[in-house]
């Protein structure tokens, strides 16, 4: 993309300002908006051709002494003239005018924006102009929508007006950002009984504004108070008077986003004039663009998530597939001899002259056989496909049959458990064998992380539409990086671990629609916290 089509699409909105408008970048004229080739009396794209100094020594020639060291010194980086700097303009065909320069940073650091006004100007259009300019790049580097509206309300408010924003909310209006005497503000809020930000205002009640939405165009009222028809306040008195003191005039524009209205651009003033309906029509349009921007740049960021997601998740399915015909092979492999093994420690348990050193060799022999068949029925579980069969489960009695199979492991007996179910929590639809064999590997993990005579914690509550299991331990915690890592299959946070058991719950809880996450607890040890939302919706399977 050049330069020039970036800064068409930056400053499309500046194209349709009323006022002369050019937009500069060191030497070169980036863009002329009509209005300004009108009153050059040139077509933009021959103005656009010409270098900043040529269009100095065509259009200003008696100022040209001064004005061309000070454009020099800007495109060098110095500070932009305070005040407005009056030059005479040659047009091409016509008398020489007067003309007001004003100048603004750019949406980027080497780009200018420049202004041209009438000498003779209304002062409330040329403070809305300016506020526009200064707000423009601004609003274009928000990411928010709520930043957005605060430094539209903030360019206006430091140019003398009062202004506000009424967002619309379905039937009604409500207060969005807005700049206001302090007391006026305080006396509303206390003639409504609520801040203004919780006041809902019914449609009909504002039907300047309803008109202003429909037409799509900018309205002057020479009288607010005459225009404005607030509901009652719980007193029977309507706050419009201390908001809009009889001498006070309005200019509200429309913000439309998507082409849809969103709400009211509102500006008050007692030295507003219809002149100014126009700038600030423009300046709502700004606005619009920017909330749109803001919009797109966080559709784009969710869809970069989603993309991010899915991509995740095939690398994921990719990776169980090949472990997945790894497993097989392991488990046709290995699971004939374990067998094999372990009759023959069967029979040789039953032989009388087998001695103490013979008896303790074929008890090694039997534990090292179960560790292995136990490996292959991990790995087999991490692999295989999961097809829930729902039925009502809790998962309260889960954790407590976990506990018991704790009972009489060599890693648990020094440790101290404790169980807080909440009386309220509901049963939830799933399989009950597939979320045993999670909340079993779950706990297990819990108590081979902690250390002798640790605590190992566990809760169950409703939560978010489901029912949610917490588990903490006292042990070293999770490693310094991404705690999601921690479910994959094989990798490891203990030297004595198979890195399987957390990726098997994992499968378990995503096949349930539910969701697992890790983290370390500030003062020590890890925190696994594991949702399952009451009847899952698919039966697809993981």
């Amino acid at each position: 993309m050049t330069a020039v089509s970036t800064a068409s699409a930056e400053y499309r909105l500046l194209e349709a300002m009323p006022l002369p408008t050019a937009l500069i970048r060191g030497e070169q004229v980036l863009r002329v908006n009509a209005a300004l080739a009108t009153l050059l009396g040139a077509p933009a794209a021959e103005l656009e051709a010409l270098s900043l100094s040529e269009s100095i020594r065509r259009f200003v020639p008696e100022e040209r002494g001064w004005v061309e060291p000070m454009y020099a010194s800007l495109v060098q980086g110095g500070p932009l003239p305070e005040g407005p700097v009056w030059v005479r303009v040659q047009p091409v065909n016509g008398p020489q005018r007067t003309l007001v320069l004003r100048h603004a940073p750019g949406a980027h650091p080497d780009e200018l924006v420049v202004v041209l006004l009438e000498a003779e100007a209304e002062d409330s259009v040329r403070r809305l102009t300016e506020a526009l300019v200064a707000a423009a790049a601004t609003m274009l580097r928000c990411r928010d929508e709520r930043s957005v509206l605060e430094t539209a309300v903030d360019a206006i408010f430091r140019q003398g007006f009062s202004v506000s924003v009424i967002s619309v909310d379905g039937d009604a209006f409500r207060y969005g950002p807005l700049r206001q005497s302090p007391f006026i503000v305080a006396e509303a809020e206390q003639l409504y009984g609520m801040p203004l930000a919780d006041v809902r205002i019914p449609s009909a009640a504002l039907p300047h504004l309803l008109e202003v939405l429909e037409r799509r165009k900018a309205a002057f009222h020479h009288d607010m108070l005459g225009v404005t028809r607030f509901p009652p306040a719980i007193n029977g008195e309507s706050p419009v008077c201390q908001l809009h003191p009889p001498d006070m005039r309005g200019l509200d524009a429309p913000i439309l986003v998507e082409g849809h209205p969103f709400g009211v651009l509102c500006v008050q003033g007692p030295a507003l004039t219809p002149a100014g309906a126009s700038t600030l029509e423009l300046f709502a349009q700004l606005v619009g663009g920017a909330l749109e921007n803001v919009r797109h740049h966080q559709t784009s960021a969710v869809r970069l998530e989603e993309v991010s997601r899915l991509q995740d998740e095939l690398v994921a399915r990719e990776r169980l597939e090949v472990l997945g015909e790894a497993a097989g092979v392991v488990a046709h492999e290995v699971r004939n001899p374990l067998g094999a093994i372990l009759n023959a420690v069967a029979v040789l348990r039953r032989e009388a002259h087998l001695g103490p050193t013979g008896q303790a060799a074929v008890g090694m022999l039997e534990e090292e056989a179960i560790r292995l068949e136990d490996i292959v029925r991990d790995l087999l579980d991490v692999v295989r496909p999961l097809e829930p069969r729902p039925r009502p489960v809790q998962l309260g009695e889960l954790v407590r049959r976990a506990l018991g199979q704790m009972h009489g492991s060599p890693d648990a007996p020094t440790l101290r458990f404790s169980v807080d179910e909440a009386e309220e929590t509901p049963s939830l639809e799933g399989d009950e064998t597939l979320l045993q064999l999670a909340v079993t590997h779950l706990v297990r993990n819990a108590v081979q992380a902690s250390p002798a005579g640790g605590k190992v914690r566990m809760s169950v509550e409703p939560a978010d539409g489901g029912v949610r299991l917490v588990v903490e331990d006292e042990g070293p915690g999770i490693p310094d990086v991404d705690p999601q890592r921690v479910f994959q299959p094989f990798f490891l946070t203990r030297a004595n671990g198979r890195g399987l058991g957390l990726a098997i719950v994992r499968r378990v809880v995503l096949a349930h629609e539910g969701s697992v996450r890790a983290s370390s607890r500030p003062r020590g040890g890890a925190r696994f916290e594991l949702w399952l939302p009451r009847a899952p919706s698919r039966r697809s399977p993981v």
